[in-house]
């Protein structure tokens, strides 16, 4: 697998549209040898922006270097239930897909029933590191460093010395994102202050889609001093961004480049987005269907961070001057080599 350049570290992302296969009919693969990757999307498809659309880039990615690989596809209702979700994933291997990636952590369950039930099939999880199965890879991402290069953005940006944190759910993986991005704002103005809210707090998992709060969140922040806001709270984010385009503010997606998602650029709120924390699931998802294609699968879970392009951030809407990029990228560089460790404990921020 090819690393990207640090000095480039903004991903492309994908129009496409929403095309999901029937998956219903059990397919006779036995007679044919071709492979079959089967995706299990969250809501929205692979034309909804983020995870579902990025792993579908790893599966063209993939195809690039190991043509004619077929795909099935299925997605995520809002009425899913680990029982629906299980039923997913069942239809695809009875549709002949092996591998098959499971699109987030609300596949666990699901994955850790259907796995077992078929030991020849190969599963990767997006997000996950909880499984322990012989046939199953957890894809995980280091958030935690890309957080720390846009908190470092954001120091470098902010004109108040006061910035902002909005997190969707308080779970430990959001207060690893926390940890990076404060970090990196006080690697660079030890200072500065960082204000930090939580939408919602488990079992209550509403925060990660919940616009209306996230942009009563952000204005309180902006209203306060802050002039920069980091969301890592999901959809709630296009509130957070909506708050800063009216405040004359700058807001920082998550995990996929936000700026290039339409919701933002019609409602001209990606004009507003700074940068995005780049979480590069097409980088662990080619990765997954390499390791299966060249024998080398291991039931594991493979961590993806600056040393292999699995994270960086986004340079859409030419916010972030060419100096900036070269203070941001040493540090990444420094990361890389070990030399700053990114806490994931907000506590040791």
């Amino acid at each position: 697998m090819q690393k990207k350049s640090l000095g480039k570290l903004g991903v492309a992302v994908l129009a496409s549209a929403s095309l999901v296969f029937a998956v219903a009919a059990p397919a006779a693969h036995a007679a044919t040898k071709k492979v079959i990757v089967g995706i299990a999307y969250d809501l929205g498809g692979r034309s909804q922006p983020g995870f579902n659309q990025l792993a579908y880039i790893g599966y063209t990615d993939y195809l690039k270097k190991y043509p004619g690989a077929g795909l099935k596809e299925s997605q995520a209702t809002n009425a899913d239930t680990d029982a629906t979700r299980s039923s997913r994933l069942k239809l695809l291997v009875q549709a002949g897909a092996n591998p098959i990636v499971a699109v987030g952590f609300n596949y666990i369950t699901a994955v850790k029933t259907v796995a077992p039930l078929f030991p020849k099939v190969k599963f990767a999880i997006v997000d996950d590191n909880s499984i322990n199965l012989p046939n199953v890879e957890g894809l995980n991402f280091k958030a935690e460093q890309g957080s720390y290069l846009v908190g470092a953005i954001a120091a470098l940006t902010s004109k108040t010395g006061h910035v902002g944190y909005i997190g969707g759910v308080k779970t430990p993986l959001l207060q690893a994102f926390e940890a990076g991005f404060t970090a990196g704002v006080h690697k660079i103005k030890p200072t500065d202050m960082v204000d930090v809210t939580y939408i919602s707090t488990p079992p209550d998992f509403s925060g990660f889609n919940a616009p209306d709060k996230g942009h009563e969140a952000a204005l309180g922040m902006y209203q306060n001093g802050a002039d920069v806001v980091y969301a890592a709270a999901g959809g709630t984010g296009a509130g957070v961004h909506q708050a800063a385009q009216e405040q004359g503010k700058f807001s920082i997606g998550v995990d996929a480049d936000e700026a290039l998602f339409a919701s933002n650029i019609s409602s001209g709120s990606a004009k507003a987005i700074l940068t995005s924390a780049l979480k590069n699931v097409n980088v662990g998802v080619a990765s997954f269907l390499t390791d299966v294609k060249t024998g080398k699968f291991k039931a594991q879970n493979k961590y993806f961070d600056i040393t292999n392009g699995g994270v960086g951030y986004a340079l859409t809407g030419g916010h972030v001057s060419a100096a900036i990029q070269k203070t941001v990228n040493a540090l990444a560089k420094q990361i890389a080599a070990g030399t700053i460790v990114v806490p994931t404990d907000p506590t040791k921020a």
